[in-house]
């Protein structure tokens, strides 16, 4: 059966509107305590949530909900989304639920689950929650329903996890750091983790008053930090976003990394160290040129659809530990289950304390190639896969860029456009190419 409510990060949805509302957040407890209950007589789920002024609301509906179907419920408060994969997994808890809408404005909110291992939950789970939803309920009795309490300690619990992920020799002293946590679930967190590990710490975006999660800040809005760094003549700048899973990394210079850069200098990094990195995962927009400088060093780029789920699926199909999205989400699985702006950001650091360079040092190797996306708005009933003129002028741009460039033509998720992606070293080539096609799509 497809899927109603789950995309491909959970639910989510503007606050108030189906399907983010308080009855429907607590029939979703129910149904997914329901389903959890197939397998565990007495499941126990743990939930965290972002710094939304909503996150109270959904919060209270889920644990109602789970409570009604004889699930016990541990209350986390404000905690990074891979805070909660963690001690899901750490306290052996049946399920892991983050109440939070990630980098999108504090109008919209969401729910992504983890499993008891810490990881995403695959689509058969899901469905399985779905067709629960259209079931009526069956109510616990009144000595079978779920009890709830908090866990006092879930920060501090976090914080020393993400200190573990790197070695123990590792010390920040002498480095001076600006952390902005865009006013979401690291705001605590997250300067305390580089405090603890001896650097001179200066943060910004951690004062959430429930409304200003990601505005004008963060992982999206990277120019606050650019010029905090600036300002405070520091040698280097962490954004994460709301829910603290993705990551944009900023040097002295005020130059700022994407996730695409940085998970070349983690590959070279354990290359440094005598480990074997037999290949890394990308998505279709990863550029270019990171994976032919990855090529040079005998890695292995594959490319996932975009998606830090399909990076993840690809990574555990393969067996490799990285993986990554120039939007700031990186996997390193051999410290952690899922995406982790955090621990993403020490193993970057660690790389350039290690090698004695620079992150720009370390990426001398690699020059972005120009990335031109045009959207193309469809006709009601326009059929642009069969089109004939458009794929004879695909195959005309592919063979004028080689192996110099590439192209990318895929449909919005969300709106009836066709996304034309054109990558090239020379920027004016890319934006010819690119308009070549636009032009035959709209024809």
């Amino acid at each position: 059966m497809g899927r109603q409510y789950f995309g491909t990060d959970g639910i989510r949805g503007t606050v108030g509107q189906a399907p983010i509302t308080p009855d429907f957040m607590l029939r979703l407890g129910h149904a997914v305590g329901r389903v959890l209950k197939r397998s565990e007589a007495r499941p126990t789920v743990l939930i965290g949530k972002d710094t939304r002024i909503s996150g109270y609301m959904l919060e209270s509906a889920l644990e109602a909900g789970f409570a009604s179907a004889g699930v016990d419920v541990l209350l986390c408060g404000p905690l990074p989304t891979p805070g909660v994969a963690y001690l899901t997994r750490a306290l052996r808890r049946d399920l892991g639920v983050v109440i939070s809408a990630s980098h999108n404005p504090f109008g919209d909110n969401g729910i992504k689950f983890f499993s008891a291992r810490g990881e995403k939950l695959p689509d058969e789970w899901e469905e399985a929650v779905e067709a629960a939803l259209e079931q009526p309920p069956q109510w616990a009795d009144s000595a079978t329903l779920g009890k709830a309490r908090r866990l006092e300690d879930a920060q501090g619990r976090y914080i020393e996890f993400c200190k573990s992920t790197v070695g123990g020799e590792l010390s920040l002293k002498g480095l001076k750091v600006v952390i902005d946590a865009a006013h979401g679930a690291a705001y605590q967190v997250a300067p305390n983790v580089f405090h603890e590990l001896g650097a001179e710490v200066h943060a910004i975006g951690c004062a959430p008053d429930g409304v200003n999660i990601n505005e004008d800040c963060g992982a999206t809005h990277p120019q606050a930090l650019v010029d905090a760094v600036r300002a405070q003549g520091a040698d280097y700048g962490i954004a994460l976003d709301g829910d603290a899973d993705r990551l944009q990394l900023v040097d002295r210079d005020g130059r700022l990394y994407n996730g695409d850069e940085l998970l070349y200098v983690l590959a070279v990094d354990r290359l440094a160290q005598g480990e074997r990195v037999p290949g890394a995962v990308g998505t279709l927009m990863t550029n270019m040129a990171v994976e032919l400088a990855l090529k040079a060093r005998d890695v292995e780029l594959v490319r996932a659809k975009v998606g830090d789920r399909y990076v993840l699926e690809e990574l555990v199909a393969r067996g490799w530990q990285l993986g990554g999205e120039g939007s700031g989400h990186l996997l390193v699985l051999d410290r952690h289950t899922t995406g982790d702006g955090i621990v993403s950001a020490l193993q970057a650091l660690q790389a350039v304390i290690r090698s004695g360079r620079t992150l720009a040092e370390l990426l001398e190797d690699v020059t972005l190639f120009p990335q031109v996306l045009v959207n193309v708005r469809l006709q009601p009933g326009q059929n642009w896969r069969d089109n004939p003129r458009l794929a004879a002028e695909q195959e005309a741009v592919v063979a004028e860029l080689g192996n110099q460039g590439r192209v990318l033509i895929r449909p919005s998720g969300t709106e009836p456009l066709v996304r034309v992606m054109v990558e090239a070293r020379d920027a004016g080539q890319a934006r010819r190419c690119a308009e070549r096609l636009a032009a035959t799509l709209r024809d």
